[in-house]
This record gives structure tokens, sequence and C-alpha cells, in this order.
């Protein structure tokens, strides 16, 4: 078990969280979430003091435990290691774990020919699962998980929420596949940036992520009634109020200079009437939900014919840096499907979908936007959103921009700060609105949804459901694959085959 006691994390100008306080026992599965860039990775690092760019304040009692971490992504000092000194000190530390790893190199489909190689050249899947292997390979009584699913492939996610579910271990983690917080969470600490991301809060619920979220949503619901109902009682009053000052106005505008008695009644009446007036206007009413489901973002008039052929692909072998990876892959997409790419981590789903892209960029038959595995790569050559959005925009352009940002949550300093201060579920925000803005009819997508808070998703998936162009992407998110998706393909090293 550890504890966590009155913790504070404020970072900059602002609180990340306050006055935080939980225990974590044997068998507890607490899994943080909330939107990009309110803390939870940031949290994860301040218990292990390695964040020393916040202010912490409180107390943290670990009672003796070793805690095994899992980061969201891979070191650069570690990126060059070869894989078999990143998992082992030495020969004797590979003797005596030996069993335990082949065994999970077994649960994760992992031939041990991957041994050989060096963390830098794997996919992302792999990478993450050599990772976990590590962890799993310690002596290890709490563990960390930040993201543990990026980039899993199914089978790999199906072992992973199974470990989660039957370790004993206390197990924090951080997560935004719906489908794992379902299946595997027992306790939720929720972290939100209200008013503006000036303002933090914090949810500690005891019990699964369901029922979170059906007491929450219920809660959202109530409130906004509320503040609907009292701001329909407010307009009626200051209507009527209004009426009443308007008639007493004239009253006094025409009432003879005769009537002394009458006019003295007349303002003393507008006098208690300015009274009520200030009564009612500084009247506090409720408030609507600021919540991070209230996300907004569409695609107006995008539109692909039926019949128009968007690519047709016939290879006899896809390889990278002369490996095969895949032999004869066919694929012929015509109209406004929505397909999904499946398949083993490595097998060359992401080489497979870059070959795409290429292959469509320079159409002018169509609009296409591309959203890679790393961001980097679209986005590197831009210092500011803006400057990515629109390049060469004009202010009108500029001040839509900011409108449809402003609708995902983007502070005005976010707006107009650089990239790399960005989270990355933040980026894929950007990214979206870029192709809302500049009207995408084809989208080429390598995991869309894997940074997205499980409250937001929800909202991302279903614009993408009404997506009325082309959708060719590269997911494991079931839900994605359910909501989203039409067609699904996996890729294999026999070929590419449709389910």
């Amino acid at each position: 078990m550890f504890e966590v006691k009155n913790l504070s994390l404020r970072l900059n100008d602002r609180y990340l969280v306050e006055n935080l306080s939980f225990v974590l026992n044997q068998g507890d599965k607490m899994a943080l979430i909330g939107e990009e860039g309110n803390g939870k990775s940031t949290l994860l690092k301040a218990i292990l003091s390695q964040a020393p760019y916040v202010e912490m304040n409180g107390k943290v009692n670990l009672y003796g435990n070793k805690i095994g971490y899992l980061e969201q992504s891979l070191n650069e000092k570690d990126a060059l290691k070869g894989i078999y000194d990143f998992l082992f000190e030495n020969e004797e530390a590979y003797y005596e774990k030996s069993h335990s790893l082949y065994r999970y190199l077994n649960s994760f489909c992992l031939n041990e020919e991957i041994l050989k190689q060096t963390l830098v050249n794997l996919s992302g899947g792999e990478s993450v699962k050599i990772r976990l292997l590590k962890l799993l390979l310690e002596d290890c009584n709490v563990l960390f998980l930040d993201e543990p699913t990026n980039d899993l492939d199914l089978n790999s996610l199906a072992w992973l929420e199974n470990f989660i579910k039957c370790t004993s271990k206390p197990v924090l983690y951080v997560s935004h596949d719906e489908t794992l917080l379902s299946n595997t969470a027992n306790r939720i600490l929720h972290f939100e940036q209200v008013r503006k991301k000036t303002l933090c809060r914090h949810t500690l619920f005891n019990g699964g992520y369901t029922n979170y979220v059906l007491q929450r949503l219920n809660g959202i619901e109530v409130q906004t009634e509320q503040a609907k109902f009292e701001k329909r009682k407010f307009n009626q009053q200051q209507e009527k109020l209004n009426k009443i000052m308007q008639k007493v106005d004239y009253q006094q505008s025409s009432i003879s200079r005769q009537d002394p008695h009458g006019a003295k009644v007349l303002k003393k009446k507008m006098h208690t009437l300015k009274a009520q007036e200030k009564k009612l206007e500084t009247r506090k009413l409720a408030e609507m939900p600021d919540v991070e489901e209230s996300i907004s973002f569409c695609f107006d008039t995008v539109f692909i014919p039926k019949s128009k052929r968007i690519i047709h692909i016939e290879l006899s072998k896809l390889e990278v840096n002369n490996k095969l990876l895949v032999q004869n892959i066919n694929l012929d997409i015509v109209g406004p499907v929505h397909l999904a790419i499946t398949g083993k981590n490595g097998v060359g789903k992401s080489t497979l979908l870059k070959l795409i892209y290429e292959s469509l960029k320079n159409r002018t038959d169509i609009v296409l936007g591309y959203m890679p595995q790393k961001y980097e790569e679209e986005i590197s050559p831009y210092t500011s959103i803006l400057s990515f959005i629109f390049p060469h925009g004009n202010q009108e352009e500029i001040t839509k921009a900011r409108m449809y940002l402003g609708n995902m949550h983007l502070t005005k300093e976010e707006m107009t700060g650089n990239f790399d201060d960005l989270s990355n579920g933040t980026k894929v925000k950007v990214i979206l609105i870029k192709f809302v803005l500049n009207q995408c009819n084809v989208l080429v997508l390598d995991e869309p949804t894997r940074n997205i808070s499980p409250l937001s998703n929800p909202v991302i998936r279903k614009m993408l459901s009404e997506f009325k162009g082309t959708i060719i992407s590269v997911s494991h998110d079931r839900k994605f694959l359910e909501e989203v998706v039409d067609d699904i393909y996996e890729l294999t090293p026999e070929g590419l085959f449709k389910k």
C-alpha cells in the first residue's frame, strides 16, 4: 500500500490538484482520468519525485514499497539501448528471470529474436510491450502505468486487461481506453480544470468506471435542468419588472404638476422597483455544468460520392529496412466508407497507412487530412497552432479557428502558444479542427482516439461516425471499431484480409 495526504501540485500560476488524499491498498485498481493536460502524468511523476517542474506540497508515504513505473513514452536514453541490455543489468539477472521472460514473451506474442533488436527500431506497440515486460520482470509492490494500452494490438489488450484484473498488487493507472476502464477499474480518480482552466477540482469514486459515468451524467443532467429553470425564472421576473418600470416611467412623465402627492408616490415606487432590479441583477444563479463532455465540433459540408474510387493498391510485398513484413496486399476503397486496419504489433500497419497517405497527398480531386502516429511528422514545420491550421490565414479565418479551438476547450494561451507545450490529446484536437476548417473529405488516421479523455472520446467518435467522407484508419480502440468503422481489415504477414 501507499498513502497520499493533502497533496497539492502547482504548475506555474495554476493548481493541477489541491488537497488530494487517498490510500491505495492491495487489490485496488485506481484509474486516473481527465482531460489532456490536467496533470495525470504529473501526479505519477510527482509521487516518484520525478517532477521538479511543479511545486509540490503534502505527504507521500510509500511504506517501503517499490513502485514500478511505466512511462507514457520512451525516453531518449533508453531508446538507443539494445533490448537485452534494457531488460537485464547483467547475465546473472537474465538467468534469474529467464523463465518469466519467455512466459511473458509468449503472452505478448513476441518472438525471442526481438531481444537482438534496438528499442528505437520497434513499432509503437512493440515498444510498449518491451517496457511493460521490463516492469513485470522487476520485483515491484505497486504499479504505476501511464497509458499502458497505447498502440497495443487487440490480443495484447486482452492480456493486459486480465493482468490488471487478476494481480493483487495495487495499480494506479492513466488510461483513455474506455473498454479497459470498464473492465478493470474498481476506483476512479478524476482530475478536472474548469473556468477556462483557472480552477482545479478532483473527484474520488469508490466503484467501477461505468457506474461513475452514470452517476456523473445524472448529476450533470440535474445541474443542467436546475440552471435552465433558474435562468428561465430569472428572465420571467426581469421581463415582468421591466414592464412595471416602463409603466411607472410613463406615468411619471405624464403626471400633472398640479398633483405633487401622486408624483411623490410614483417616485417612491420607482425607487422600490430599482432596488428590486439591483437585487435581481446580483442574484447568484445555478451555473451550467463546466465539464469535458461539452467539447464540440462537426464536419459541415463534407461529401464523397458513393462511386468515387479513393485508392486502389496492389503490392507484392511491404518492407521496412529490407525486412519483409507482408506479402500480397490488395486494397480497393470506393466511396465514403469508414475503414480500419488492425493486426499484431510490428506487422506494418502504420507503414501501410503512411504509404496510403503518400499516394493520396498530391491528389487535387480530394481534400486530404492526415494524422500520423507521431504527430510531430505533421506539425513540426509550424511554430504555432494557428499557423498550422491556416498557414496563410486572414483575420476572418483566424477568428473562426479561435472559435472552433475554444469549443474544444483550448485556452487563449494554448491557442497562441507553441505545439511543444501541448499534451498529446490537445494536439489531436488541434489536428481534428484543422480537418474541419479545411473541409477535408478523406481522413487517414493512425490511432486517432488513443490520447483523448475517455469522457470526451464519445463526442469524437460521434462526429467521426457522422462524417460523410472517407476514413482510412489504424485503430485498436474497441469503441472506435464498434461505433465508427464500417469495414475492418486485418493485416497479417500473408496479406490484408477483410474480417
